[in-house]
């Protein structure tokens, strides 16, 4: 009962302990995207990444101080943990897992706040929470008011013709689902306010996979190239220009390197992918971040050299490693590092 917690850090001091947040409910999490409502909430964005597994959101009970650092310490101990279902209709509710509401009984498993958060996937089941395809990256677009959510894969999702918990459903419409998805979240008002009604109305944003295979059912706009498509993304992330970054995390079997794809999710190029960034060997990019003014992209390169490069198998040793970057320096292994990019003449990235 130790793991599968969100953990908070404080990088202002380094001097604090870090916190487990455990009112944001044990699951398999791939982040927390953290926003903050107009009436001054805190609203959380979370998925399960194991495939079958479920989108969360937790709104905080109190409000963010922008003035009083002290007052917002302890902001996510206290709030609303809720669960995505989609109808049919492709509408989606935000459906609260409350102990003691609706079949969140103590004769069920539940009789505490503490059994919500402990088994917070059986209260999602019990709710009829909708499965999704491994998801995991979540960003609210502060421009449009959407939602993206990366859905990885999902290899054993059932086809249409299977009336089972494991088959295609409105959000997740392609059994099996071997690279993957983004969703787009269309609210009828802002999807991340809480004072808004709470419903969305779903759409896939892109299917991925190879446009030349017809096999692959692939969506994405119509001039996608040949070194534009991908598979399994992974973490998003939105430029000031309202322009989407996808990283992406794949199998080394696909035969392709994972990567930093840019798109932009409004006009003509909308759902075209662009190449950005291939790191290292055996490596994966995650999390996209700019600064304010989007001179400056931050990407975390996470366990470069992992692969063999003759075969592409996993290194089982630091002779076979397929990389030492970033040192290249005999005795030093490669290590996972952060990468900022920005232009030579200090204009804005993607322009």
């Amino acid at each position: 009962m130790k793991f599968d917690w969100v953990v908070e850090i404080d990088p202002m001091d380094p001097t604090a302990k870090p916190i487990k947040r455990t009112a944001l409910g044990r699951m398999t999490h791939e982040g927390a995207q953290v926003s903050v409502a107009p009436d001054g909430r805190v609203v959380v964005f979370m998925g399960d990444d194991d495939d079958f597994e479920y989108l969360y959101r937790f709104i905080t009970r109190d409000k963010f101080d922008p003035d009083n650092r002290a007052a917002n310490k302890d902001l996510l101990d206290h709030g609303t943990l809720s669960v995505a279902k989609f109808s049919s209709d492709g509408t989606m509710v935000w459906l609260p897992l409350v102990a003691g509401q609706g079949p969140l009984t103590a004769e069920a498993g539940f009789a505490s706040r503490a059994d919500v958060v402990l088994n917070t996937r059986a209260a999602a089941d019990l709710l009829g929470a909708t499965p999704m395809d491994a998801p995991e990256g979540f960003i609210p677009h502060t421009g449009t008011g959407k939602l993206y959510v990366a859905m990885t894969e999902n290899e054993d999702r059932l086809p249409a013709d299977e009336d089972d918990f494991e088959s295609v459903n409105p959000a997740n419409p392609r059994g099996p689902n071997p690279h993957g998805h983004l969703l787009e979240l269309v609210p009828p008002v802002r999807l991340m306010y809480p004072t808004m009604p709470p419903t969305a109305l779903r759409d896939v944003f892109v299917l991925c996979g190879d446009p030349s295979k017809p096999e692959d059912e692939s969506l994405y706009h119509a001039e996608t190239t040949g070194s534009g498509w991908f598979t399994d993304p992974d973490n998003i992330g939105v430029d000031p220009s309202g322009r989407i970054w996808v990283t992406t995390d794949g199998p080394p079997p696909d035969g392709m390197a994972d990567a930093v794809y840019a798109m932009d999710t409004e006009g003509s190029g909308r759902a075209l992918p662009r190449l950005f960034y291939i790191p290292p060997t055996g490596a994966e990019a995650c999390s996209p971040t700019f600064t304010p003014d989007a001179t400056s992209l931050f990407i975390s390169v996470q366990h470069p050299g992992e692969l063999r490069i003759e075969d592409m198998e996993d290194a089982e040793s630091l002779d076979e490693a397929g990389t030492s970057w970033p040192d290249f320096a005999d005795g030093i292994p490669a290590r996972p590092s952060l990468v900022v990019f920005t232009k030579r003449d200090g204009g804005v990235i993607g322009s």
